[in-house]
């Protein structure tokens, strides 16, 4: 596998396209390569299998234009910053060789998030060092590799970003991503499966509505906030400056 411009993670099946869904789309559309891992198969969710919830995966993949996707099956809602846990986060990463990472909420409503950050960050780490072995598939021994930057997308609690990426081009392209986890969202009627947090219609207006004002605080639209977090942000140019011209 070659390596990856921008590698993200979620707890959950889907919580890589609630949170950073339409940055990852532009920046592919802008020659990037980026892929997701997802850490567990969402198994505890009231609504769908874990069956379905990867062949989701796979179609929201395919909709942003992500070059891989790969799922751990570390246990839902069991996530603990353990060793064991970390072994198979660090291969991925070594694997993808990323420059950034993308990693879930430091705090939020589903502990899971929080509890998923708390472990990337550890893991994230711990693959830049040389004395941690791991093995690719092949069962070779992988090259010690770190994120130069890691960043947190905001999920369902809302918590004031660093900085606010501009999806107004691929607004619709996050939205179509999201509803290809038809168990999950945007279901109009929930037949067998009971009704939940984020299933209904009103959760996915909100999700527009979110990004609407989080897009307006930077003079954008639509907007996507992240918290870096590696305070504070390193700058050797003002080219970042350079790209953008807000209307504020």
């Amino acid at each position: 596998m070659k390596s990856v411009d921008i590698l993200a993670f979620g707890a959950h099946p889907d919580d890589t396209e609630l949170g950073c869904a339409g940055t990852l789309s532009a920046l592919i559309q802008q020659g990037k390569k980026a892929a997701v891992v997802d850490l567990t198969q969402g198994e505890m969710g009231t609504r769908g299998t874990p069956k379905q919830r990867l062949i989701e995966a796979q179609n929201a993949a395919e909709i942003i234009g992500l070059t891989a996707r790969e799922n751990l099956g570390l246990p839902d809602t069991e996530l603990h910053n353990i060793r064991e846990f970390h072994i198979p986060i660090i291969q991925k990463v070594r694997k993808f060789r990323p420059h950034v990472c993308i990693i879930p909420a430091p705090h939020d409503r589903h502990p899971d998030h929080g509890n998923a950050s708390e472990l990337l960050i550890d893991a994230l780490f711990y693959s830049g060092l040389m004395k941690i072995e791991t093995l690719d598939e092949d069962g070779e021994i992988q090259e010690p590799h770190r994120p130069a930057h890691i960043l947190h997308y905001i999920q369902d609690r809302s918590i004031a970003p660093d900085y606010v990426f501009d999806i107004t081009d691929t607004i619709d392209t996050k939205e179509k991503a999201i509803k290809a986890f038809a168990s999950q969202f945007h279901v109009d009627d929930p037949g067998d499966e009971p009704e939940t947090y984020v299933s209904g219609m009103n959760f996915f207006k909100a999700l527009r509505a979110r990004a609407r004002a989080v897009g307006h605080q930077s003079g954008f639209t639509f907007g996507e906030g992240f918290i870096y977090a590696q305070k504070p942000l390193p700058l050797s140019s003002f080219s970042v400056f350079d790209e953008t011209d807000p209307l504020r």
